[in-house]
């Protein structure tokens, strides 16, 4: 018998062994033929089609795969600056004549939507042409789509346009039902994160907090809307109300969009447009995103660059990569910028809804060493709150979009407990210890009032040093950082009047802030973090799917949207120490 398993498992190994020479020699043939060889080619009379289907990041990231040094380090050109690189490019390219817009689910939040919107305007100012269409509009949708010069709708389709609404889940009585509960301890009424836990309905601080930034961000987008439409607010919050676009002919009557139609007579309107008898081309933006990169470094000359640094994700004691904010990659970053003489300023950007305390002060200190040799510059996404703003706050200028969301100053910790369930099972936890605070806290027993305390001492020392943190980084007392924080979150547009943001800007303004404090007319960008991956990584990332990791069976199995509710739990589990995270997932309906 053992000679047998051993005969099989030598079997087994060879066969392993075989897979993955056969992987490594997909993976080599795939870059060796794709590397240098795949230039992107522009025909004259081009329509640049802008088909946003897939998940938008503020950075599609560099990757170093260490000792696979067949693999080449080429940047991707799918993040949200790509994408308006190209569009800007584009601008002044003669072979491309217009943009298509067909996208009916975009994945991007709402500054990022905004910062796309504005390229798609300055494109439309050079005289080009912008058509869209949709079998179905969401509210984003439109909100980009609406700078077209003719929107088309599908027949039988709709414009969904009522306003904006948020929706928070609270479970304190399933606590007390199923005998599982979260021990909450927070400092700041508005820090509402954890407000679910405690709970049945929804808190007057809170629902004041939401009204009012979901009202700022309706008037920018709606009044945004108006000037492309020609319509007033009043006359858009009318609409809303009355759900003028629930139907494509109503949208049409109400002079939302311009015209009904199918995909075909869409595409043939494009062809009449630029001449029944001319060969019209077309390059998708992705594309067109590789074709402007690659040529965007022959126009610099300087030497001098602008490093900017991506920060994006959930923040996490950990190295972090293209998914979360560690203090590993972001520091390493910072000192590679800092040390780099030819980096003369450093933009910061920003898309973080916040998280370890401890991570967002190792990255603090970080930006604080920066600072003493080079300028540094913040630019804020869709969300830079709570561990995001700490990491911002001592920043030479803070940039944001009037839609982003920000501020969330005030720290929380959660703590399981089942002991309530235990006891309905017949399960009794023991503790013994050789000192007074030897035994930790244990989620099968209740949490003693020593416990909560010690908890609730170091929750008031982080907020402490939190609001001095903004306080010396915004030139502010202690005092009025306190009354603009206790959690409160706001939008740009709202931070600007409280002193926690400079200007209202993107990217742009931000490094053109950079380049006026290192006093330079020409330079280069440096794209910072450079993610590092090992063959795991690379493996599932060109195997197709062939071979399945165990989230992407789980993915299959539980459907999207169960899988991100299982990861938010997860995430949940991962939260050691107290966190300065946002008071909620913003997802605006």
């Amino acid at each position: 018998m053992k000679f047998f398993k051993r005969v099989l498992s030598t079997v087994v190994g060879i066969g392993v062994f075989f897979v993955l020479c056969f992987f490594l020699l997909f993976i080599f043939i795939i870059f060796s033929s794709g590397s240098d060889k795949d230039i992107v080619t522009v025909k004259s009379n081009s329509v640049l089609e802008l088909n946003l289907d897939a998940p938008i990041e503020d950075y599609a990231g560099q990757f170093d795969y260490g000792d696979l040094t067949f693999l080449p380090n080429e940047p991707r050109y799918d993040g949200l600056f790509n994408i308006i690189d190209a569009i800007d490019h584009a601008t002044s390219d003669d072979k491309i004549k217009g943009i298509s817009i067909k996208n009916n689910s975009l994945q991007a939040g709402m500054a990022q939507t905004k910062a796309l919107r504005d390229a798609l305007l300055a494109f439309k100012d050079s005289g080009k042409f912008i058509v869209s269409y949709g079998d179905f509009y969401s509210q984003k949708d439109y909100y980009l789509n609406s700078v077209a010069d003719t929107i088309y709708l599908n027949p039988v389709g709709g414009l969904d346009f009522k306003g904006l609404a948020m929706e928070r889940m609270y479970y304190k009585d399933f606590q007390e039902k199923y005998g599982i509960k979260m021990e909450v301890i927070r400092h700041g009424k508005y820090k509402s994160a954890v407000e679910g836990y405690l709970n049945q309905e929804m808190s007057e601080a809170n629902r004041e907090q939401i009204s009012v930034f979901l009202q700022s961000i309706w008037d920018e987008m709606r009044d945004e809307i108006g000037v492309s439409r020609n319509m007033s607010s009043d006359h858009l919050n009318t609409l809303a109300d009355e759900l003028s676009g629930r139907t494509a002919k109503r949208a049409l009557d109400a002079k939302l969009i311009d015209k009904l139609g199918y995909e075909d007579e869409y595409e043939a309107g494009i062809q009449y447009a630029m001449g029944e008898n001319s060969d019209v081309n077309r390059i998708n933006i992705y594309e067109y995103a590789k074709y402007a990169g690659q040529k965007k470094p022959i126009v610099k000359k300087s030497d001098e660059k602008i490093a900017v640094i991506y920060a994006q994700g959930q923040i996490m004691y950990a190295e972090g990569d293209e998914t979360f904010i560690g203090q590993g990659v972001i520091n390493k970053s910072l000192k590679e910028a800092r040390e780099d003489e030819n980096v003369k300023a450093i933009v910061l950007r920003v898309n973080s809804p916040g998280g370890s305390a401890l991570a967002s002060e190792l990255i603090w200190r970080e930006i604080e060493l920066t600072k003493k040799v080079k300028p540094v510059i913040v630019s804020m996404g869709n969300l830079a709150a709570s561990g995001g703003y700490y990491i911002a706050c001592n920043a030479d200028k803070i940039y944001a979009e009037p839609n982003t969301i920000t501020g969330s100053i005030g720290v929380f910790g959660t703590v399981p407990n089942m002991h309530k369930l235990a006891e309905e099972l017949g399960i009794n936890a023991e503790q013994v210890g050789t000192n007074k605070n030897a035994v930790d806290y244990s989620v099968f027993e209740p949490m003693t009032d020593e416990q909560r305390a010690l908890i609730k001492e170091g929750i008031e020392d982080i907020y402490d040093l939190f609001t001095q943190r903004v306080a010396d980084g915004r030139g502010m007392t202690q005092a009025a950082v306190d009354s603009i924080g206790q959690g409160r979150v706001w939008t740009g547009n709202d931070a600007i009047k409280i002193g926690l943001v400079d200007e209202i800007g993107g990217l742009d303004m931000a490094l053109q802030a950079a380049a006026d404090a290192a006093d330079m007319s020409d330079y280069k960008i440096k794209e910072l973090p450079v993610y590092e991956k090992d063959f795991e990584s690379i493996l599932n990332q060109f195997t197709g799917g062939f071979i399945q990791t165990k989230e992407d069976i789980m993915k299959e199995e539980l459907g999207e949207k169960n899988y991100q509710l299982l990861q938010k739990m997860k995430q949940v589990t991962k939260m050691e120490g107290p966190q300065l995270l946002l008071p909620y997932e913003i997802e605006i309906k």
